[in-house]
């Protein structure tokens, strides 16, 4: 049955070869003739410095894309940890860099698909750093610093982050109701696809008619799942 993939939250890393290897698997075992096409939906990587950071293991993952981008379409949405990758790196694996938000035709009905952070308003600090690093400014001046600055850089806003997370409220790290039904009424849909906040579900959003649905995809650290679309809808499953 025709059908569309949709991944986010995997966060790999050479430090973790056990999820490079389940993505491969994945792969293998998920991508057919039946496949329309793959959505990576951010957070691909644990971190990305540059698209000059050439590595074995970065080596790894372009072969294992390349090999099903020359069978079907793979579109990739930044996240908030990969928000790096250029159009470098994105034509060495064959994919299509989409803007952070995007409506796509799903069979049929149009769908909202995104990375998922920008609808966490609550969390203020996160917030005035997404504004800040997704500018050209301050783009321009990271990848402008020598590799193993950039490295030292990563692995210090990864403590950073999880020292914060472990303070914040699990209420502020999730997303803001107003702003997901905002998001939806703002985009004309009845669906919304997602990855960020590790909780996998599929919601349904009540007093809508016709009804609206939030799909969330989870981490593949802690909850591994992965989104099937057809022309009947949706299912998330888990690994």
């Amino acid at each position: 049955m025709p059908h569309t993939l949709f991944i986010s939250d995997l966060h790999l890393s050479a430090e973790r070869p056990d999820m490079t290897e389940a993505f491969f698997t994945f792969l293998r075992q998920r991508i057919n003739q039946d496949t329309d096409a793959l959505y990576i939906l951010g957070d691909f990587f644990e971190y990305w410095i540059g698209d000059d950071d050439k590595t074995p293991f970065h080596d790894q993952v372009i072969k294992a894309l390349k090999s099903v981008s020359s069978k079907l379409p793979v579109y990739f949405i930044h996240g908030n940890r990969d928000f790096l990758i250029g159009q470098k790196f994105a034509k060495q694996c064959g994919m299509t860099l989409l803007p952070e938000q995007q409506v796509i035709a799903l069979y049929g009905s149009p769908a909202l698909i995104m990375h998922g952070d920008s609808l966490c308003t609550l969390d203020l600090d996160y917030m005035k750093f997404r504004r800040k690093s997704r500018s050209k400014w301050w783009q321009t001046m990271i990848l402008a610093l020598p590799l193993f600055v950039r490295r030292r850089i990563a692995t210090n806003a990864r403590r950073k982050s999880k020292m914060a997370q472990q303070g914040k409220d699990s209420e502020i790290m999730d997303v803001t109701p107003y702003e997901v039904i905002n998001q939806m009424a703002l985009n004309g849909v009845d669906l919304l696809i997602h990855g960020h906040t590790h909780r996998p579900a599929i919601h349904i959003i009540e007093d809508t008619d016709p009804l609206q649905q939030r799909i969330v995809l989870g981490d593949w650290y802690t909850q591994g799942s992965y989104l099937v679309c057809t022309a009947q809808g949706q299912e998330l499953v888990k690994m």
